[in-house]
């Protein structure tokens, strides 16, 4: 290998680690919202890191969620759970996919998907792939535990 080979090699692998560290922070930003969506500087960041025409993705009803319908979503739950976290436990990009294992737990207020929980709280997992192009992230889909939560929930 060349001199020239060699710095043009590290040159480009230094490039693409800054582009996925980049990639990384933009999803990163995408679970920071969820945990505090009362937040204004959290949905500030979540709006700047989705694509204004972001769908997520999560089921095969052919039925995406635009970004502000998520958005009142995630409100709505931390209403319900104001002690909601969504801790990401995992992240992997490949190329412009993220892959994100996380827990999410909490503690309802009332009954949650017709579940009252009596003050018992959830752990679950999650799965969520997101597709990022130009640095943002214009679909996602995920799949929670929420048969999981509900169980928990219940006492089972």
């Amino acid at each position: 290998m060349t001199y020239k080979t060699m710095i043009a090699s590290a040159a480009l692998a230094t490039l693409a680690t800054g582009v996925l560290a980049d990639d990384k922070a933009t999803v990163s930003a995408f679970y920071d919202m969820l945990s505090a969506p009362a937040s204004q500087e959290k949905t500030d960041a979540f709006e700047a890191a989705v694509s204004e025409n972001w769908e997520s993705i999560g089921d095969y009803s052919g039925k995406a969620k635009s970004r502000d319908t998520f958005a009142g979503q995630v409100g709505g739950f931390f209403q319900l759970i104001p002690d909601l976290d969504w801790d990401v436990q995992e992240m992997h990009q490949d190329g412009n996919i993220v892959t994100v294992r996380s827990r999410a737990t909490g503690t309802p207020v009332g009954p949650l998907f017709g579940v009252d929980g009596q003050g018992r709280g959830f752990d679950i997992m999650t799965i969520d792939i997101h597709e990022l192009q130009d640095g943002v992230i214009v679909r996602t889909y995920h799949v929670e535990d929420w048969s999981g939560a509900l169980r928990q929930l219940s006492g089972q």
